[in-house]
């Protein structure tokens, strides 16, 4: 028995550990290397075993005891003691097992077979679509050309030749599932698989159709029109109910999801449906006042500011935005316009003199100069 680890030890837990910690233990270790997770996989099959040992005799509580006192010899035949195992056999594995497994332990362990004649739906699509700042704003109908898995219109779908039809797999029997069986020392395990003859459909198909080589589906390039509604922002989806991949046996077509990406505009900026523009003003408008020319989406309009308008001033031109989606009454946001004073790079002879005139009268010191700008130490 001195080769044996401390059962303890096995299960990763402390001596003192409660019933709740053991079984804890047990559970997460096991899940690691069940041998129908590991098929195999010997080393999986051995490090089950020992866990199997060492929660059957730390789970009851009379065999615990017997163990925390005698250690390994409790359970040792040469020694007087009995098997770990014996006596009400493996003290609530099925529990266990069942809650992450799936099956009954030692009565067989089997997966969840799949409806095999039951309608499934369509693979759900992607598709990127690329937007001016105009067609976003205002909405466009764009054709789509989509890839996508059709039904075989040849043979209905059924992926058999013109005339005949599937026929029950001979490998499965028809249901789709293949059954194998492993005798270990814990009971009979008995798993299920998807038949790799079928593909789990429990059909055959003897002779395939030409035109889909017996898939039942085809690839093609579909031509699809979407309408994008006015007001889309960028990275916004569009959702296209059934039109994505043909379902399969019947089953529903998946969607098309279009995600929408919009180039950026030269002048304008979005904010939610409202666009925002920089726009230079000629200083004078800005001290005098007066109109000035605003481009929009659409066209060009007259605006008035007043006199004295300062640099950075916004300006809001109600409804000039872009349309709000889904909104009742039609309705659009607002253009903010910012205005920004325009000082000219070049003066006239004439020019210059009349500034300087209008900082004379208003006491502003100035010292014309033609040269380069810079600081100029005035401590020296």
């Amino acid at each position: 028995m001195a080769d044996k680890r401390d059962y303890y030890e096995v299960l990763g837990v402390s001596k003192g550990a409660s019933d709740s910690e053991i079984k804890s233990a047990f559970r997460k270790a096991a899940k690691s290397c069940h041998p129908d997770l590991h098929p195999n996989d010997k080393a999986a099959e051995a490090q089950f075993k020992e866990l199997n040992e060492a929660y059957s005799v730390l789970s009851d509580p009379d065999k615990r005891a017997k163990y925390d006192q005698y250690g390994h010899a409790a359970f040792d035949p040469t020694m007087g003691g009995g098997s770990p195992f014996e006596g009400g056999g493996f003290g609530g594995f099925d529990d266990i097992l069942n809650s992450f497994f799936g099956g009954g332990f030692g009565g067989g362990y089997s997966s969840r077979s799949a409806t095999r004649d039951a309608p499934m739906a369509g693979d759900d699509l992607r598709y990127n679509l690329s937007l001016t700042f105009e067609e976003a704003a205002f909405g466009v109908t764009k054709e789509l050309l989509v890839p996508r898995e059709e039904s075989c219109e040849a043979c209905g779908g059924s992926g058999a030749k013109a005339g005949t039809s599937p026929v029950r797999c001979p490998t499965c029997n028809g249901t789709g599932q293949v059954r194998t069986q492993q005798n270990t020392m814990f009971g009979a395990f008995t798993t299920s698989r998807p038949c790799s003859a079928c593909n789990g459909t429990g059909k055959y198909i003897k002779d395939p159709c030409p035109q889909c080589r017996g898939r039942g589906r085809v690839r093609k390039n579909t031509r699809i029109q979407l309408k994008v509604p006015a007001g889309i922002n960028d990275g916004q989806t569009i959702n296209m109910r059934g039109e994505g991949e043909a379902g399969y046996k019947g089953g529903p077509r998946g969607n098309l999801y279009v995600t929408v990406s919009v180039k950026p505009h030269k002048l304008f900026t979005r904010d939610g449906c409202n666009l925002l523009l920089n726009l230079k003003v000629p200083f004078t408008t800005m001290a005098l006042g007066g109109e000035i020319t605003v481009p929009t989406l659409k066209e060009k309009v007259r605006y008035t500011i007043p006199s004295g308008t300062q640099n950075g001033t916004t300006f809001r031109l109600k409804e000039q935005g872009v349309p709000i989606p889904n909104a009742s009454n039609q309705g659009k946001g607002d253009l903010l316009v910012t205005v920004e004073s325009d000082i000219p790079r070049r003066l006239s002879d004439e020019q210059r003199s009349l500034l300087q005139q209008y900082a004379a009268l208003s006491g502003e010191a100035t010292t014309p100069s033609k040269k380069k700008g810079g600081i100029r130490n005035i401590f020296k």
